[in-house]
């Protein structure tokens, strides 16, 4: 069972083990900033199973709670994984279907890289067992606390917004053609939110050169798929950008402040663009949080 360490507007989850599992600004505006792919730790226990180019930790989304900085100032809550989804992605269905059929992409406990290279030394990826093991010991706690998050806000707003933070290569052959447009925005077909909420989002970028898309090859993942619940008060879209426009793309993956000075606000203008649509939304059903929050 995870142990929960408290301080005044910081939560800390880990397992019984010194491993941390995901941590959490807890504020009372109606915005929820999830950044589940963000993580760098893998278990002592797990390390050397891992082949060379598993520990650089390519595919981290790298640097966002940095980027995302600014959101204590809007008086959000934050919660960010400090496992690596190299153990477990917490974006993916505990079940392990694919959320893009016939699409290359990753599995819940992948066992490639987003370039095909191999995460595991020879015979050591993770079995059946293993796999629900680490859902139980990571992926559980983080989901279990981002809806305990979710529920608190929904008591204290009649809309809340969550805003899940991603960030990519821009250029992976293997999983899309091209250079990818620097915002691209999921809200699963219009599913997950208030039409005028990606909008909102959208606008500051009609504004500037900012290349964007909605709904294009990233959609949402599980987050903001299952989590979406407009009728009920729950706002969910995901913004996957490119790293390209805030860090080198090239390990050991630094932040580059001249570029971030200028992404970091263009994503804050987003996110107010999308957080005031949300205050102008009529009262939602009157349920509540727990009622609301798929189980």
């Amino acid at each position: 069972m995870p142990c929960v360490l408290a301080a005044v507007g910081r939560i800390i989850v880990h397992r019984m083990s010194t491993t941390p599992i995901v941590e959490i600004e807890q504020r009372g505006g109606p915005l929820l900033v999830s950044i589940p792919h963000v993580g760098t730790e893998i278990p002592a226990d797990l390390r050397d199973a891992y082949s060379p180019i598993a520990l650089t930790l390519a595919d981290t989304d790298w640097h966002l709670g940095r980027l995302y900085a600014f959101a204590a100032a809007l008086d959000a809550t934050v919660i960010r994984a400090r496992v690596s989804r190299y153990v477990v992605d917490l974006n993916r269905p505990a079940t392990g279907e694919s959320l893009y059929p016939g699409m290359v992409t990753t599995s819940l406990c992948p066992s490639e890289t987003f370039r095909g290279e191999a995460l595991y030394r020879n015979g050591l990826a993770p079995d059946s067992s293993e796999v629900a093991r680490r859902i139980a010991a990571y992926w559980q706690p983080y989901h279990s606390q981002l809806k305990s998050e979710m529920a608190r806000l929904r008591e204290l707003h009649p809309h809340i917004l969550l805003w899940e933070a991603h960030s990519i290569a821009s250029v992976l052959p293997r999983l899309f053609a091209g250079k990818l447009p620097d915002f691209n925005f999921g809200t699963s077909e219009g599913e997950s939110c208030h039409d005028s909420i990606a909008a909102g989002a959208i606008q500051p970028l009609r504004e500037s050169s900012r290349s964007w898309v909605l709904n294009g090859r990233f959609k949402g993942g599980f987050i903001t798929r299952r989590y979406g619940n407009p009728k009920g008060g729950v706002h969910a879209l995901q913004l996957e950008m490119c790293q390209s426009l805030y860090m080198d793309e090239a390990a050991p993956f630094p932040w580059r402040e001249d570029l971030a000075a200028s992404a970091a606000p263009v994503v804050r203008s987003c996110v107010e663009g999308a957080l005031a649509a949300v205050a102008r939304l009529p009262k939602a059903r009157p349920e509540t949080a727990i009622d609301i929050l798929p189980g």
